[in-house]
């Protein structure tokens, strides 16, 4: 959420914002209800302070003046209390709509193809035979059950069965122990949450349609689509002490995603389902520290990928291609020998001060005065994906796949066949 102080005294740079990303909000009637707003607030207030010193003098005056003054004012605030709360909403709906202020590195761009290969790290490796996707090589191909997963749940669930589950246990068994090794504490979260942590997270409104609602008449709660909700809103409503340095948490959840319009897309084997594991990475910080915290965060993601010897690409996404919490972002996209591309695998975001606005979560600064802190998130271990790319690049021609040798204490094999 934006300052309305900054949009206010920066009007040209939130619409600059607002064109980059292909949004249509229309900032100037934003601005009038602000005004009104603020000119009936001033009215009602004024009316509150006559009606509160009015009501210490009647207790001891019968003077049907002033009572019926009071009479008077008591009308006016039932008629305009209810226009304010009506202005105060439309002001909310409106603001939660708007985009973060995306750091003056991001590339300006309608869509993906606007995103820049900043960097790419190791080979893409070679085969003597043509290498399968996954779900097709040999050894783990019967160890999928989408058939028995569509049975019990319907499309986009499966079944993974016998080493490539202890495959994907011992993945994120190194993901902890990997991370914790750079300093983050590990948390499992909740995979239910209310309404507010959607919306301070900034997934709401922008995502509601992706987001599997439960219970909605009672409980009202929400499947989590990462572990980023629960961790932001961990603090929500506090006032942090970081001076001893930022708090670093990581999140293990299972994600709950619907994949609204992607009918017909990456129907087969694992790679796009309802359902997935992940470890998640939350930075909570001082301003100051953030934006050499965000390229922190990139690092250790790239470093794991290293010691599973994976080639990728780093991109530094376009203003079309980010999410509206996002000031910027990278993406990780790892090689698919199978599938012949890069998928991603790792996002790693800088939120400034958006998401805190939302979730109120502060800290208190050097002089004592109390200021919003800045978020960064980034995808330690998305089991499925980084599974996916460890059997496309591991497998062999006899149709086995070569456990990495990170994974092996965790597995107790070096082979799966």
């Amino acid at each position: 959420m934006l300052d309305i102080k900054f949009i206010r005294e920066n009007l040209n740079i939130v619409k600059e914002e607002i064109k980059k990303r292909g949004m249509k909000i229309d900032l100037d009637s934003f601005l009038d209800l602000d005004e009104q707003k603020r000119e009936l607030q001033q009215e009602v207030e004024n009316l509150r302070k006559k009606q509160n010193e009015a009501n210490k003098t009647i207790s001891q005056s019968k003077d049907k003046k002033i009572i019926s003054k009071m009479k008077e004012v008591k009308l006016k605030l039932s008629e305009l209390e209810p226009r304010l709360k009506n202005l105060e909403k439309k002001l909310k709906d409106i603001s939660l709509q708007l985009p973060n202020i995306t750091h003056e590195s991001v590339p300006v761009g309608s869509d993906e193809l606007g995103n820049v290969v900043v960097k790419k790290w190791g080979e893409k490796p070679k085969f003597d035979f043509s290498p399968k996707e996954h779900f097709e090589i040999e050894s783990v191909k019967n160890l999928i059950d989408t058939k028995r997963g569509a049975k019990v749940s319907g499309t986009r669930f499966w079944y993974l069965k016998g080493d490539l589950a202890r495959l994907e246990f011992a993945l994120m068994q190194y993901a902890l122990e990997f991370y914790s090794n750079k300093g983050f504490e590990p948390m499992i979260v909740p995979m239910l949450v209310r309404e507010p942590a959607m919306y301070g997270t900034g997934f709401f409104p922008a995502e509601k349609n992706e987001i599997y609602n439960v219970n909605a008449d009672e409980d009202n709660l929400f499947l989590v689509g990462t572990a980023e909700v629960p961790l932001a809103a961990y603090h929500m409503n506090e006032v942090l002490d970081l001076e001893n340095g930022p708090k670093k948490y990581m999140g293990y959840s299972s994600c709950f995603r619907r994949e609204a319009g992607t009918y017909g897309k990456d129907i087969k084997g694992i790679l796009r389902g309802h359902q997935f594991n992940k470890i998640e990475m939350f930075i909570f910080c001082k301003p100051e520290e953030s934006w050499n915290l965000h390229e922190e965060l990139l690092k250790y993601a790239e470093e794991f990928l290293q010691s599973l010897n994976l080639h990728y690409q780093v991109l530094n996404m376009c203003t079309g291609d980010i999410g509206a919490p996002n000031a910027k972002k990278y993406d990780i996209e790892t090689w698919i020998p199978g599938q012949n591309k890069y998928r991603e695998t790792h996002s790693c975001s800088n939120d400034t001060d958006f998401q805190a606005r939302r979730l109120n979560c502060k800290f208190t600064d050097k002089d004592g005065k109390k200021k919003f802190v800045h978020t960064l998130n980034n995808t330690g271990c998305a089991d499925l994906r980084v599974l996916i790319a460890i059997l496309e690049n591991y497998q062999q021609k006899n149709g086995t796949i070569i456990v990495p040798e990170v994974l092996r204490k965790w597995i107790g094999k070096d082979v799966i066949e």
